[in-house]
């Protein structure tokens, strides 16, 4: 339980910095710069960080289900 918590923290952590930046990024591009290139990496790093917080809370679910399915098959 402890490493499925400390990833789940990872995640978090990663996927809230990144998405911080994301945002940064397409706010200067949408209103302080002239060119629009910009703002599409902003959108594509807000995605970015959603695409790996999602695929992180996937991977431990995933892991969860196999740790169950061992112990049923166990008992």
């Amino acid at each position: 339980m402890d490493s499925k918590l400390k990833m789940l923290n990872a995640v978090k952590i990663v996927g809230f910095t990144i998405l911080t930046i994301g945002i940064a990024i397409f706010l200067y591009g949408f209103f302080v710069s002239d060119y629009s290139a910009i703002t599409g990496v902003g959108i594509g790093t807000v995605m970015g960080a959603i695409f790996i917080f999602l695929m992180g809370i996937f991977f431990v679910a995933t892991e969860e289900m196999q740790e169950k399915v061992k112990r049923q098959l166990i008992q």
